[in-house]
């Protein structure tokens, strides 16, 4: 690849509070300064030990046994007590087709292996709170420490939102459609989970799902690269976050051992296996169950040698959607209705994003 550590830029915005604007910023490209030894201060962040988690204690859930009326009762209870315990969980038999799965693989890794400038020339970069297009993740802040990751962004859902903007690669020529082709089994796939997590905490069948259509529920696709870190001590592929999602659907490529999340005050790393689905339990979904599922605290580590692919929907109902519980007495809310485009601006415009700032926007002040 041409060019060099300081030649190559995103551009990304960050909302100034000061001002009450988005603010342009310039910000080197991650996959230009893995080819050196040196990590710019910018990127340092230091993030500290985690532990790994042994595979048996972070259950799957079987996808196959939730559709078997013989087992759905057995499968519902894990589904619950692995939701409690992690606020995310591994997939297995979720019915996506190996080749679409591959396919998807071989157009991530393709664009990612084009040269800076061809990357560029292929897709557009849009500055706003999606940050849309080939670039950065959010930007809070003009001095905030940033993170060891290079990415894409666009909207699969619904249909027509990217309509006139170049936020689909060119190339490879068949990046969209590979995308669009995973995103729609990806979908099935999160509307099956909607109706099973409202089962296991005895909610109705639709207390989530019924939230969601067609023509106004959004998938924000988020295609993560992690380049080679020459310091995994000193960097972090994404800083701690929750997602302002209900659902997201992940999985990785090239690379296992890089999701970590919090727990009684330290940082797990989740057995997570390379190929593997597995889905994280967002913000809408603590306010819509009235906390009583809870979105998970994560980051992702960098790591010394190995580039790490990964690609995340995150599913959300239409930005006019009003969430909220309808199944306990008000006295007995934690979060009062909130619309759900309300909620992810303000998400995006905290100047500095913890878990209790963000979901604070939603709780009923007592």
């Amino acid at each position: 690849m041409e060019g060099n550590a300081i030649t190559n830029f995103h551009k990304s915005e960050f909302f100034n509070a000061q001002t009450g604007l988005f603010q342009s910023i310039s910000i080197p490209v991650v996959q230009d300064l893995a080819r050196s030894s040196t990590i710019p201060e910018r990127f340092i962040k230091r993030p500290g030990p985690a532990r790994m988690l042994p595979p048996e204690v972070f259950e799957a859930v079987d996808m196959a046994r939730l559709r078997d009326p013989s087992g759905r009762a057995e499968e519902l209870q894990r589904l619950g007590r692995v939701c409690k315990e992690w606020s995310m969980f591994l997939v297995e038999n979720h019915g996506i087709d190996l080749a679409v799965v591959d396919a998807l693989r071989r157009v991530v890794k393709g664009f990612f292996d084009l040269p800076s400038l061809e990357k560029k020339s292929s897709v557009g970069t849009y500055n706003d709170t999606d940050n849309l297009g080939y670039g950065r993740n959010l930007i809070r802040s003009e001095d905030q420490p940033l993170d060891w990751i290079d990415r894409l962004a666009m909207k699969a859902a619904p249909e027509g939102a990217t309509d006139g903007l170049r936020v689909w690669p060119e190339n490879p020529p068949d990046f969209r459609a590979a995308m669009e082709e995973y995103v729609r089994a990806g979908r099935k796939v999160l509307d099956e989970v909607l109706e099973a997590l409202a089962e296991s905490i005895s909610l109705p069948k639709n207390a989530f799902s019924k939230s969601f259509n067609l023509q106004t529920s959004e998938v924000n696709v988020r295609v993560n690269y992690y380049p080679p870190s020459p310091n995994p001590d000193l960097t972090l592929g994404i800083t701690p976050h929750s997602d302002n999602s209900m659902l997201t659907l992940l999985i990785q490529f090239d690379s296992t051992n890089g999701l970590q999340l919090f727990k009684n005050d330290q940082w797990l790393t989740a057995p997570w296996p390379r190929n593997a689905l597995l889905v994280n339990l967002g913000d809408l979904i603590e306010i819509s169950s009235n906390g009583r599922l809870r979105s998970s605290w994560h980051r992702v580590a960098s790591q010394q040698d190995v580039h790490r692919y990964s690609v995340a929907l995150l599913y959300r109902p239409g930005e006019n959607e009003v969430i909220g519980d309808d199944h306990n007495d008000n006295d007995g809310n934690e979060y009062g209705k909130v619309v759900v485009g309300d909620y992810t601006r303000n998400y995006y415009k905290s100047p500095k994003l913890s878990k209790e700032t963000a979901l604070s926007f939603a709780k009923i002040k007592k």
